[in-house]
């Protein structure tokens, strides 16, 4: 089987082929990557295709430093964060008592759908996880990123370090704050003794 450094050789001197085989190598994991940011799948598609697209124009400045998996992770982390920052700073605040005006001119009273879930639709593990999603969500941006190159991309510390452009030292540090806070709010829950 040909490497990824390969592949990168091949892309860089414009075989379309060998990034196709790059992407086909790491789709699932970039997409799941992005889906942990976004909370979304049209979102994570999304995101997962601006981070290829972003790796292949910038293939000819790809040292070879570290490896492709590490650096299209690198990628995919910048473009889910500034993503999200872009969505921080649009998003006006909208009050749910005040009601909606009509193109007529008339006021509707908002009607909002409730969407908890039911016992009879979720089993028990898919509603922990999305609760583990949201308490993520909840979490400090570099603690989220650290949690989900680990423990959910199965990324080694220096792997992470790279992907991050820190040390080890606080790559541990992160995780270890972000696990503490995960274990309280899931403490505070009761779903961890």
């Amino acid at each position: 089987m040909i490497s990824d450094e390969q592949l990168v050789k091949k892309a860089r001197d414009g075989d379309s082929e060998a990034f196709e085989e790059l992407v086909s190598r790491y789709k699932n994991k970039v997409y799941s990557l992005s889906f942990r940011y976004m909370s979304n799948e049209e979102d994570a598609y999304d995101m997962a295709q601006e981070a290829f697209l972003k790796a292949f124009r910038s293939l000819r400045t790809f040292k070879g430093d570290a490896s492709f998996s590490t650096w299209i992770y690198r990628i995919t982390t910048n473009v889910c964060l500034d993503e999200l920052r872009r969505r921080k700073r649009r998003i006006a605040p909208l009050s749910l008592n005040e009601p909606l005006a009509t193109h007529e001119g008339d006021e509707v009273e908002k009607e909002i759908p409730d969407t908890s879930p039911t016992a009879d639709i979720l089993y028990e593990q898919k509603e922990f996880a999305g609760y583990i999603q949201h308490i993520l969500d909840q979490i400090k941006p570099e603690h989220k990123t650290a949690i989900i190159l680990r423990d959910m991309m199965d990324l080694t510390y220096e792997e992470i370090s790279e992907v991050l452009n820190c040390s080890v030292g606080t790559v541990k540090s992160r995780l270890n704050r972000a696990r503490t806070a995960l274990r309280k709010k899931l403490s505070d829950r009761e779903l961890l003794p």
